[in-house]
């Protein structure tokens, strides 16, 4: 079968009208990835989720096991698999691009950490996805490893474990509880830099913990990891003061960020932030993300590193949000569209048009992302990018879709617009170099989409019969 064939059944397999007769049928294909992709779908029918279960390919069953789209419930049913090596990834769990995995079942959890396999029942405790009361019941548990994910709930917690952890007899597992505590409980941000070589994880003590002033003094004339220490909230104000004019940009930046400076304050520090410097959220704002006053400050602030981390922000009142979308620096402008909720409509399009950082093409998959009127815009635009957005609008006339369909710049998305009419996508589908696109249309009728499985020679049942 060529290529173009199996580019084909590929977008059939991504088809999201195909029915169960067709899926049952790709899942029989000997192509690897149509497979897969079946197996990856969200919403898969019944009997499709039974098919893969019981399919003779493990491949099938781990991208099956591996999708974040599918019920968990369905998916922790592979802990019986009949080959025994899918539980490594149920235990690691999907790891999509910002999207929350929904967990799977207790039981499932049960099982995988009581798995005969080390490496499964450690996976397991640190998998994104394991639920905060499934850690807080194993503080007392005989393998460390397990005490120690359970101080990831601390808050769940109650007081006995907690006391139990910050007195365990290994060192990593007090360590992970003193982290939990140093921030407001004088004493253990000396004994966790003392217990630690590794600098990611004191640079997260000396962000946070609290210092006394001998500790404090003594980390600024060391002048160890100064930008974690120059972000700690209670550092003594004198020693702010140093490390406002210290001659490093970068301390005297995040000197420039704390939360008790003033506007003019922060003014007085020379600092710069450059449009492509890339800023984490500032603690103190994330902390403060339900309080609109402030965000109101940071909103307002002069300092693009406080309108960036209010940016991300969902609970920034309409006004706020109006004003950010005018915002001068990009990166405030992005991370609003990226993060809010509600996002301005023009300005996701003003981003997707203008903007240069690879995370604007992103923006087109916002549900808010404007429609109406994109084709009276675009249509007649040299940048095919901007004729694309006219596929997009609801009022799009067919004629003018037809034109799309026949514009080498176009045609792919046009061919996969559920509006253009059934004699086109069949002239669309009849040539290889459209034909993938048009095999993802959703008005693909199910006897076509079975004709071309018999061309491929995939068994089963007959065009038409569904």
């Amino acid at each position: 079968m060529g290529d173009h064939h199996e580019d084909t059944l590929e977008a059939l397999s991504s088809n999201a009208a195909a029915p169960s007769s067709v899926l049952l049928r790709l899942l029989q294909h000997d192509g690897r990835s149509v497979r897969t992709n079946v197996a990856k779908r969200g919403g898969l029918p019944a009997e499709v989720v039974e098919a893969i279960l019981a399919h003779p390919e493990r491949e099938v069953r781990a991208a099956f096991a591996e999708s974040w789209t599918a019920d968990p419930a369905q998916r922790a049913r592979l802990l019986d698999d009949p080959s025994g090596k899918l539980s490594l990834l149920l235990a690691m769990g999907p790891m999509p691009y910002r999207t929350r995995v929904e967990p799977l079942p207790d039981w499932a959890y049960q099982r995988l950490l009581t798995h005969p396999r080390e490496m499964v029942r450690h996976e397991t405790v640190a998998s994104p996805s394991i639920p905060a009361h499934v850690l807080a019941g194993l503080a007392d548990h005989p393998d460390p490893v397990f005490r120690r994910a359970s101080c990831l709930a601390w808050d769940e917690l109650s007081g006995s474990a907690r006391q139990a952890l910050l007195q365990d007899d290994d060192l990593d597992v007090r360590w992970a509880a003193g982290v939990r505590v140093c921030h407001q409980v004088e004493g253990w941000t000396g004994w966790l830099l003392e217990n630690t070589a590794n600098s990611w994880r004191r640079d997260e003590v000396l962000r946070v913990g609290l210092l006394d002033r001998d500790l404090a003094e003594r980390l600024v004339a060391e002048g160890e990891q100064l930008p974690a220490v120059a972000a700690n909230p209670s550092l003594p104000p004198h020693l702010v003061r140093q490390l406002a004019v210290h001659p490093a940009p970068r301390v005297r930046l995040v000197v420039s960020a704390r939360a008790e400076l003033t506007e003019q304050e922060r003014a007085a520090i020379d600092y710069t932030v450059g449009p492509e410097a890339r800023l984490g959220v500032l603690d103190w704002v994330w902390d403060a993300r339900e309080d609109v006053e402030v965000l109101r400050q940071c909103a307002t602030s002069a300092h693009p590193w406080l309108r960036r981390s209010a940016a991300v922000c969902p609970a920034l009142p309409p006004d706020l949000v109006e004003l950010l979308a005018r915002d001068e620096d990009f990166a405030v402008r992005l991370l609003l569209c990226e993060w809010h909720p509600q996002p301005p409509p023009e300005l996701l399009l003003d981003l997707y048009l203008n903007g240069r950082h690879r995370a604007v093409r992103m923006l087109i998959a916002n549900p808010r992302f404007p429609t109406a009127g994109l084709a009276a815009r675009f249509a007649q635009s040299p940048d095919p990018d901007r004729r694309r957005l006219a596929l997009r609008d609801p009022a799009l006339g067919l004629e003018l879709l037809d034109r799309l369909s026949r514009d080498p710049e176009t045609q792919h998305e046009a061919a996969r617009h559920p509006l253009l009419p059934l004699p086109r996508i069949r002239e669309l589908l009849a040539d290889p170099v459209t034909a993938s696109a048009a095999a993802g249309n959703p008005s693909l009728p199910v006897e076509d989409m079975h004709r071309l499985l018999d061309r491929a020679g995939v068994p089963g049942r007959g065009a038409g019969q569904d």
